[in-house]
């Protein structure tokens, strides 16, 4: 991997550009950097969910999925590079069915709601979706790996799930879309 940063404001970026792990200039604006950038958003968001009181299974999972999307990041800063392996999108599946299979199945869209956690799980969902978007964007334009695409698109499956999970933290629900499909069967019932 490239050099380390010894130092922040190192002024090579005044001109619109910025260096790649393999030492490559690239504009702000490649599908590259926005692909980085919303990993790197996408990490900062799991950073403020870790703020809040979690189960310790779900603190350690985000843990290693910060290191994950690190490595993620590492690999898309370096064209041709591999540092997420399958094992990471296995351990995602993994932990998918182990959150899922605690829930009763839904039978209504929810909302992005609930307790401030869970609201912090959906908001990850969504970043996590845009920076599978950019990836795939990449992905059209250049040469890419799978793992990180599929690593996104599992996550945000994932953070769906512990936003559920998270609202039945203390005994709380998911917040329901009230449709008219689900206002009729209440009524009916």
């Amino acid at each position: 991997m490239g050099n380390r940063l010894t130092q922040i404001a190192t002024r090579t970026g005044d001109a619109g550009t910025t260096g790649l792990g393999n030492n490559e200039r690239v504009s702000k604006h490649s599908l590259r950097i926005h692909a980085l950038g919303d990993v790197d958003e996408l990490n900062s968001h799991i950073g403020l969910l870790l703020c809040e009181r979690l189960p310790d299974g779900v603190r350690a999972l985000l843990v290693e999925v910060q290191h994950q999307l690190f490595n993620l990041g590492g690999e898309l800063s370096i064209p041709g590079y591999e540092l997420i392996k399958p094992q990471a999108v296995l351990d995602l599946d993994e932990a998918l069915d182990r959150h899922n299979a605690a829930l009763p199945r839904l039978q209504e869209f929810i909302l992005p709601a609930g307790t401030r956690a869970a609201a912090q799980a959906h908001v990850c969902r969504t970043v996590a979706r845009r920076a599978e978007r950019a990836v795939v964007a990449l992905g059209e334009a250049e040469p890419l790996n799978d793992a990180p695409r599929q690593y996104l698109n599992r996550l945000s499956d994932l953070m769906f799930v512990l936003a559920r999970v998270l609202n039945r933290m203390d005994g709380g629900d998911d917040v329901y879309w009230k449709s008219e499909r689900l206002a009729r069967s209440q009524d009916a019932g």
